[in-house]
């Protein structure tokens, strides 16, 4: 092995690693805002927000490392990145919206509930 070979091989190290804790990262900041937040609007935000970006990145982590030192191109990766994506914040948008639904109400500091305001609205017309 040549030394740029070998400098290239740290380098591509040294991204795979960051990746993995970049999701690390975010996945352990979801389960503090889980733990820490006071109602089901703002854990919901922390798990789903948090854990999207936390899971892409330590599956992307994967995918480069097994692409990169084995050669191997793993679709189911790449298809579960895009599945995450797109079903977490489908998911916390309708779980928010059933639990507003049932008349939960946020906990509110210094701002207001537009989506009341929005069907008290609708049921005066």
């Amino acid at each position: 092995m040549t030394e740029s070979e070998m400098l290239l091989h740290i380098i591509v190290n040294i991204i795979i690693i960051f990746t993995v804790l970049i999701g690390v990262f975010f996945v352990f900041s979801a389960t503090v805002g889980i733990i820490r937040f006071p109602d089901i609007y703002t854990k919901l935000h922390a798990a789903t927000k948090a854990s999207t970006l936390g899971l892409a990145g330590i599956l992307l982590g994967a995918f480069l490392f097994l692409y990169i030192q084995h050669g191997i191109v793993s679709g189911k990766l790449l298809l579960a990145i895009l599945f995450i994506m797109i079903t977490n914040p489908v998911s916390a948008h309708m779980i928010s919206r059933a639990a507003h639904a049932k008349g939960i109400k946020p906990v509110i500091r210094n701002r207001e509930d537009d989506f009341e305001q929005y069907k008290t609205k609708l049921t005066s017309e």
